[in-house]
This record gives C-alpha cells, structure tokens and sequence, in this order.
C-alpha cells in the first residue's frame, strides 16, 4: 500500500509516505454495552473515534489497537469490538492488529478477536505490510496489572530481527518502556526493559507503538522512538500536578504514523466536535499543484 492517494502532490522535500498505520489505543469494551466505571461511554467514544479514522486516510496499511481492548476481559466485550471495527477496516481495505493489554485476557481475546484456541498463551503476531514488518509483542501479566516480557518472548523477537525488512520494523506493545511522571504509571511499568533493549539495539526497528498511559506521549528507547497514543474511552487530566492527575471524558485522540524511508512521523488526531476553517481544501491543493515552484513561493509563502 502507498500513501499516494492520499496526496498525488509533492510541495515539499519529502515523497509522500509509503505506508501510513492509525495508531489507536485503549478502548476498555464492557458486555453489553456497559459505561466504564458507571460514567464514561467507551462504545460511543469510540464509535467517535471510528469515524475520524475514516476521514483522514481513504487506505491506511493497518489500524494498530495497543491493548486494553476490554476492560474485564469479557467474551462479549471482545465482540463488541469486533463488531465495530471489522466493518470499518473491511471499508477502508485495511489490515487490523489487536495487541494484548493489561485489562485484557489472554484466553478471550484470542478466541473473540482472532479465532484461536482460548489458551493463555502470549498474544503476539508478525505482519508484513508491504516491507514494512510490525510486530505484536504482549507485555501482559496475566492476574496483574504491571508489564513483563520474559524470555520466551524476547528469544522468539530476536530470532525474528536477524533479518532485517525491506522498510524495517515497528513494535508494537501496550505498557512502553518509557518512564510516566505520574506515580501511578511507574508502580505499573515495563519490567525487564534491559533485555527488551539488548534485543533491538542495532536491528531494523524503526519505532516502538505503545499505549498504557491514556495520554499522548513520546520518548526515545535504546536509540528508538517510542510514541504512546493517547486513549478512546478517557484519557487523563495531565493539566494538574502530577499526584493530583485523575480520569476525564475529554481529549480522546489517536494517531496517524507517516512512514518514510528517511523518518516516522507521529501526529496526534483530537476526537472532538469544534467550529474548522474552510481556507484549505481539495481544490486550493489542485490551484497549488498548478503553479511552479516559485509561484507557489510567490502565491502562498511571500508576507503582504
């Protein structure tokens, strides 16, 4: 797949992307259709989410879910997701990756979402996307709530890394192996990071995709860049002091990954209903591509 037909016109340096991945995170699903903690609305917020994902690529190469699918666990939770997503990555012609969270578990999450045996065995994957290789590490910890990645998991990401893919590698994992400023964050942090280092410094991999935190955040990790998407169902109220940090209904977003052979890029997408201008559009992109470079200088770049 190729970003082309996203823009067939280059104003810029850079060739449009070669793969473009929406970057979602955390959805937390109920049976039934229940609200998160008797409050937040998961299912339409992410319904809300759904729609934004639609309109800002016509092809993405996959929608990558990092882990806290279901709040319990729950079969029919599983469902649900299933039921929302399938159709809207059947329209879009894409690829959906499911990733293991801490709120998930292993055996219904491998039989609702992806027709396994209901073992508790790892949740992880390997997908070629046109050269571009992602992997689905699982960094839960059945019957708790912190991160791990023990040894079967790192020989099994090692093994896959001596060969390196034509556009290389992301990860793609729930807890990331950042440090959070919120104490609550780091009680649940990554553990055996030194290993998960030791595996990847020098591979192909280009990016780390996580999620955990419920807030949009970025870091680099044995020299590669981790970029966390912030939740769908709440996210939190980073505009307090850290101790003080608590859930909120505002500030869902996601993200669309641009990648290049020269870099990644990772830009946040708010999921919120506010008044847009109506200054750039389809047909002032067609008036640009019209003009010569220079012109287009003249037209758009030069103070009046």
């Amino acid at each position: 797949m190729s970003a082309h037909s996203e823009s067939e016109h280059v104003f810029g340096r850079h060739q449009p992307a070669s793969h473009v991945i929406i970057h979602v995170s955390d959805p937390h699903f109920l049976a039934e259709g229940a609200r998160l903690g008797g409050r937040y609305d998961v299912e339409s917020n992410f319904a809300r989410t759904l729609e934004a994902v639609r309109a800002v690529h016509p092809h993405p190469t996959a929608i990558v879910v990092t882990g806290d699918l279901a709040d319990l666990g729950e079969p029919d939770a599983y469902r649900r997701l299933r039921a929302a997503v399938e159709p809207v990555a059947e329209e879009l012609g894409t690829t959906v990756v499911w990733v293991a969270g801490n709120h998930d578990e292993r055996p219904a999450l491998r039989e609702g979402l992806l027709d396994l045996e209901p073992t508790s065995d790892p949740v992880t994957g390997v997908w070629d996307l046109d050269g571009l290789r992602l992997i689905a590490l699982d960094t839960s910890v059945p019957g708790w709530h912190h991160g791990d990645l023990d040894e079967g998991q790192l020989s099994w990401l090692r093994e896959i890394l001596r060969e390196p893919a034509p556009h290389g590698t992301l990860l793609a994992m729930h807890h990331p192996p950042l440090p959070s400023h919120l104490p609550l964050f780091d009680i649940l942090e990554l553990r055996h990071q030194d290993e998960l280092a030791e595996a990847i410094r020098g591979s192909d991999v280009r990016g780390i995709l996580a999620g955990h935190l419920h807030y949009s955040a970025h870091g680099t990790f044995a020299g590669v860049p981790v970029s966390v998407s912030s939740a769908t169902c709440y996210t939190m109220n980073v505009a307090r002091p850290a101790a003080d940090v608590n859930g909120m209904d505002a500030a869902q977003a996601f993200q669309i990954v641009h990648v290049r052979a020269d870099t990644i890029t990772h830009t946040v997408v708010p999921v919120v209903d506010a008044p847009t201008g109506d200054v750039f559009s389809q047909a002032w992109v067609e008036r640009m591509a019209a003009l010569s470079p220079e012109e287009r200088l003249e037209v758009f770049s030069r103070k009046r």
